[in-house]
């Protein structure tokens, strides 16, 4: 929806609003008029509030029958991962309107999931994939190019075609993670994109938010970033999928037979729809268990990691 169809929107506030990074009514009406104020650059509140309020009076937002929230969900679509035992796990795989938290220690396989994710995203929807463009965020400096080249060629795909749908932001501070994140809507209604990858989501968050002090501020900060990927992902319809740290915990209550837990805390376990642990195996075999979600039940399935990206890992053969 064009944002001069809002009563009291003109060309010139449209373009104004077009600059600040609101490319439509559905990302003005999803936006706290408090934040819509400062990047929008509005002196009062009272004005950012007026206009996000009649957004969300063009859409309609404001209330809706379970029905209509029901037929909403019809739209989602989901993604392969290359294994059909991850798949199955996953419900069918990685679902757009959602975000799908994969955790686990250095070397579990995250990274590799994701990778793996850049290429099947893009395949057609009658080929299990979304039929649209990716967006990755890497913060630790974990994305390569080289391994989904490998990927597409060991798949029989067009490696430069994969690639040349994929815009890769390499990202610097916290401060520069929240930057970039409030030009995506913008970037993924221009670009297509049906995946957004972040990787990982916490690093430059506990790298400069130190001591109990600034814990506070930290999750705030990261609770916003949460609620405005869940944004993205809702508005456009589109899977969002977030790597997460694990940190040492004395007392493990996540059932993953590991002294680990999550790192982000309440934030990323209430903002996250389903939530996934990796973690290694014999030879190049992962292990996946869903150990927090609404709708899936915990269970665990064990997949391999191959010069083509991800597979089923083959059932071990009584002697």
């Amino acid at each position: 929806m064009e944002l001069e169809q809002i009563e009291g929107v003109g060309k010139a506030v449209a373009d104004r609003l077009m600059k600040a990074g609101f490319p439509n009514v559905e990302a003005l009406a999803v936006t706290p008029a408090r934040e819509l104020k400062e990047r929008a650059g509005y002196d009062k509140l009272e004005s950012a509030q007026r206009i996000v309020e009649a957004a969300r009076e063009a859409l309609g937002t404001k209330f809706m029958t379970a029905l209509e929230h029901w037929q909403m969900t019809q739209n989602r679509m989901q993604c392969t991962t290359g294994s059909k035992a991850l798949d199955n796990l996953l419900g069918g795989g990685i679902e757009t309107q959602a975000i799908t938290e994969l955790v686990g220690l250095y070397g579990s396989g995250k990274t590799q999931l994701c990778l793996m994710l850049c290429m099947t995203a893009q395949l057609k929807p009658e080929n299990r994939g979304l039929g649209g463009n990716v967006l990755f965020f890497d913060t630790e400096g974990t994305f390569s190019s080289q391994r989904i080249h490998q990927i597409v060629a060991q798949n029989g795909s067009n490696p430069e075609e994969i690639l040349h749908n994929i815009m890769l932001s390499r990202v610097y501070t916290s401060d520069h993670q929240m930057f970039l994140l409030d030009n995506a809507f913008e970037k993924c209604a221009e670009e297509k994109v049906k995946l957004i990858i972040v990787d990982s989501i916490i690093s430059h968050f506990r790298g400069e938010f130190l001591g109990r002090e600034t814990l506070s501020e930290r999750q705030q900060k990261l609770n916003l970033y949460m609620h405005k990927l869940l944004r993205l992902a809702e508005i456009l319809n589109l899977a969002v999928v977030v790597t997460n740290q694990a940190q040492a915990d004395p007392t493990p209550s996540y059932g993953h037979g590991l002294t680990d837990r999550p790192a982000g805390g309440n934030i990323l376990a209430h903002a996250s729809n389903t939530r996934v642990w990796l973690r290694k195996a014999k030879d190049s075999k992962r292990i996946a268990k869903v150990f927090d979600s609404p709708c899936l039940p915990e269970a665990e399935c064990t997949f391999k990691v191959t010069e083509k990206g991800i597979e089923d890992a083959e059932e071990e053969k009584d002697n």
